[in-house]
């Protein structure tokens, strides 16, 4: 999924001009982006020894991801509500 660098070959050219050779690309860009806000959101170090508690420590750092995002989304249609509502305020309604 990753692109070679410098002159490619006929078959490298093929290869990575292909429809799945794209889409794994950009599934892989993706991938990347998800481990950058883990990173950021605390799996940068694992404080556990062993991989029963590093898996553990994994599936809590997705979750509380999870939750942020779920609480992001919230916050945004709670603010397109808001907006909604006010925009469709009568203007005597404003204090």
């Amino acid at each position: 999924m990753l692109p070679k660098e410098g002159k490619l070959s006929k078959a490298d050219q093929e290869r990575e001009y292909a429809p799945e050779f794209r889409h794994a690309k950009k599934q892989h860009s993706a991938v990347e982006s998800a481990i950058n806000a883990l990173e950021v959101h605390g799996l940068d170090k694992c404080p556990d020894h062993g991989i029963d508690a590093f898996e553990r420590y994994v599936a809590l750092t997705v979750l509380s991801r999870n939750i942020q995002k779920l609480g992001a989304i919230k916050r945004e249609k709670q603010r397109q509500r808001l907006w909604t509502k006010s925009k469709n305020a009568r203007p005597d309604t404003y204090f």
